[in-house]
């Protein structure tokens, strides 16, 4: 399986990577985004681009894909609709239109986020901006498409999140996870849980096309 992952750099597409990188059916990686990592491994090929809008001078580099996971991401803290819709909703919605035109048979698979609004309706901005990429990309022409939504997410191996309050947060929760996770095995993930879910469900697929986490857990 080759794989195109959006986001290898924050916490979730460091798991994500993580896990691909480890199983063998995946054969290759091509990470798209606007810096390097540092990633040095025979499956890995990285494409940089300043521009995630505009993909109209890599066309050629992006057929022949099985699955996207596209992993990239803000927190809405601090952020203007405008400015979190550019990042949410339109840099999402070019990559998969370019990719659904190039591979119709690739399987897209997205991180939303738990409680995320479906009618586009709500008070909330983040959630409804989070439910009209869903919406669209669930109309997009893949061969299939799934919307995850986790809540809690633990990294595990090495793995830190890039945004501060998120790394304070998990040092102060940090004593409190494995109870967390005993009390709510199905709600709590982990980097790992949630990399070899989206490896799974791309190579098998799943009974829903949106997913909570308790739907995540026994994927």
């Amino acid at each position: 399986m080759d794989v195109i992952l959006f986001g290898a750099s924050g916490m979730i597409g460091q798991g994500v990577l993580r896990e691909c990188l480890l199983d063998p059916d995946v054969e290759r990686v091509l990470a798209i985004g606007r810096s390097a990592t540092a990633t040095d491994h025979p499956k890995f090929h990285e494409l940089v681009l300043k521009n995630l809008l505009d993909y109209s001078g890599v066309e050629s580099q992006l057929s022949g894909f099985d699955a996207c996971f596209f992993c990239l991401g803000v927190s809405s803290a601090g952020m203007s609709e405008q400015d979190y819709r550019r990042v949410t909703y339109d840099i999402t919605i070019a990559a998969a239109s370019t990719l659904a035109r190039l591979n119709p048979q690739m399987t897209f698979v997205f991180i939303s986020g738990a409680g995320t609004d479906s009618s586009e309706r709500g008070r909330t901005m983040w959630a409804r901006i989070k439910g009209q990429t869903e919406n669209e990309l669930l109309r997009k022409p893949f061969k299939d498409a799934y919307m995850l939504r986790p809540g809690v997410i633990v990294p595990l191996h090495g793995i830190k999140s890039r945004t501060t309050v998120y790394r304070v947060a998990y040092s102060v929760m940090s004593p409190l996870l494995p109870l967390l996770r005993a009390l709510f095995p199905s709600s709590v993930l982990t980097t790992e849980q949630l990399g070899r879910a989206m490896i799974k469900i791309a190579r098998q697929g799943a009974p829903k096309r949106v997913l909570e986490a308790s739907d995540i857990s026994r994927v």
